[in-house]
């Protein structure tokens, strides 16, 4: 048995995700995981998976296809880890709603309160 070398790794900030996680059909899921699986085990993640948000400080997609589907999960770095901070969603047109993005910034704050060394 071979154990794939990480290069990071993902956490989840409180319920936000799985609420959205277990709404999802099986395949949905098993792609989901697929993509975080994919993100922590490549040195170098393509964008078409992983992507900064411009004009944000640190905040970052997730991107999950599926069939025509496209999903977006937002999350941003703490200490070599990716912390997923909101519920993904499905995205529907070419930019990205401000309204998650401002939700997931202020999760993302509330996160970095709580965690303050």
């Amino acid at each position: 048995m071979s154990l794939k070398q990480k290069f990071r790794t993902i956490i989840f900030y409180k319920d936000y995700f799985e609420k959205f996680f277990f709404k999802q059909t099986k395949k949905v899921r098993a792609k989901i995981i697929w993509t975080f699986e994919l993100i922590e085990e490549l040195e170098i993640v393509p964008e078409t998976y992983l992507r900064h948000l411009q004009s944000t400080d640190g905040l970052y997609e997730i991107r999950v296809k599926f069939g025509r589907d496209i999903f977006r999960i937002f999350c941003f770095f703490d200490r070599g880890k990716i912390v997923v901070v909101i519920n993904g969603f499905q995205k529907k047109t070419r930019k990205t709603p401000k309204d998650e993005i401002n939700r997931a910034i202020k999760i993302m704050e509330d996160y970095k309160n709580e965690n303050k060394e």
